[in-house]
């Protein structure tokens, strides 16, 4: 395999096309090919290049303009959300500085991997509510990767949203769907797809335990950053939705209005697969603790979180910050809404049943994402 395709592909925390007859391969200005060349050494069973000292510049390269393009972001001074660019910024640039990241790298833009991941996670395992949870839903990033792990050897049924819920729902992981030897490979993104039994929106299901990651959380309050993407949310707000024939009844029962549509969160919250006494969990590294999450800014779409689980701690926050209520199709805009086929197909659905159309957030544009590994 050629390297240097791959290299940007692994380390750029931007969009990179493949090269095309039609496109052909075009390298950043900031790529020394004849530098790059010079340094490749070879490694791996299957003959494949590598240079680390090429990569480690590649990627510290591309972590400066990741920088620079966040940098940018938070000065745009009629963005409401601009305060959380600047507070995540900060984040990975001290993660990235302190060298307490982990693989994947640069972490902007990412659900940060973080030195100490695993040891978090065996603290979150020895808590009663994880302990107690016959089924946990669990972000699919690499930090949680180990809290995936211990779901599935521990019995319990895990729920992860399929990548980047482009495709459909969520998908549901059990130990006795597996092989003792596959149980690592299913709590990978590759082995979901490959173990995992997609879910609907008709399927009944009780969630116990939801474990997110976090970019910055605040110890005090339980006020959360995210990356900066609809993904969490949404999966989040579909666990509120999560029986069609329940709505469907309600719809005949109620013959709502209007109005009640505007205020749909209170029935998807009524018959969801959660709801305000579920746990919340964030494990992250003691780094990504902050003081500065100001709670008055924070949106209705926001989770905070109950319990922080870091490589030194576990942190009971007492929030009193409301969880999100529904699905909040006015905050919904036309860009984030094209991304997820279930929230297109839930929102057709219920305006199909209803006659009525919801609302629609304003246009927006959304912010970059990592390059993620093929």
């Amino acid at each position: 395999m050629v390297m240097d395709a791959q290299l940007l592909k692994l380390s750029s925390a931007f969009p990179f096309t493949a090269p095309t007859p039609k496109h052909p391969l075009i390298f950043p200005s900031f790529l020394n090919l004849e530098t790059l060349n010079k340094s490749r050494i070879h490694t791996g069973k299957k003959g494949a290049t590598f240079s680390e000292e090429a990569y480690e510049a590649e990627r510290l390269r591309l972590d400066a303009a990741a920088r620079e393009s966040m940098a940018q972001k938070s000065e745009i001074e009629d963005d409401p959300k601009a305060w959380k660019w600047v507070i995540r910024k900060r984040v990975w640039d001290l993660m990235e500085a302190r060298n307490i990241a982990q693989f994947p790298r640069p972490v902007h833009h990412r659900i940060p991997n973080f030195v100490g991941a695993h040891i978090a996670a065996n603290k979150l395992s020895e808590l009663e509510v994880f302990k107690e949870a016959n089924c946990v839903k669990v972000n699919p990033d690499t930090p949680q990767k180990q809290v995936r792990f211990l779901t599935l050897n521990g019995g319990k049924k895990l729920l992860t949203p399929q990548p980047r819920l482009r495709t459909g729902f969520f998908s549901v992981l059990e130990c006795s769907m597996l092989n003792p030897s596959t149980i690592k490979e299913a709590c990978t993104s590759v082995g979901v797809a490959k173990y995992g039994r997609p879910i609907g929106l008709d399927e009944k299901i009780k969630v116990d335990l939801i474990v997110i990651g976090s970019v910055a959380v605040d110890p005090k309050t339980g006020a959360r950053l995210g990356k900066g993407e609809v993904y969490q949310m949404s999966s989040f707000f579909c666990l509120h939705c999560f029986s069609k024939l329940e709505l469907e009844h309600l719809f005949a029962l109620k013959r709502i209005s209007s109005l009640d549509l505007q205020n749909l969160n209170g029935m998807l919250r009524y018959m969801g697969a959660i709801d305000d006494s579920t746990p919340v969990v964030t494990s992250v590294h003691d780094e990504q603790l902050v003081d500065d999450i100001p709670i008055e800014k924070l949106l209705v779409h926001d989770v905070p979180v109950d319990i922080i689980c870091t490589q030194t701690q576990i942190i009971f926050t007492n929030t009193s910050i409301p969880k999100p209520q529904g699905i909040y199709w006015d905050k919904l805009s036309p860009e984030k809404l094209g991304q997820i086929r279930i929230l297109r197909e839930l929102k057709s659905k219920l305006e199909r049943d209803s006659g009525q159309k919801l609302p629609c957030g304003p246009s927006e544009k959304l912010p970059p994402t990592a390059q993620r590994r093929r």
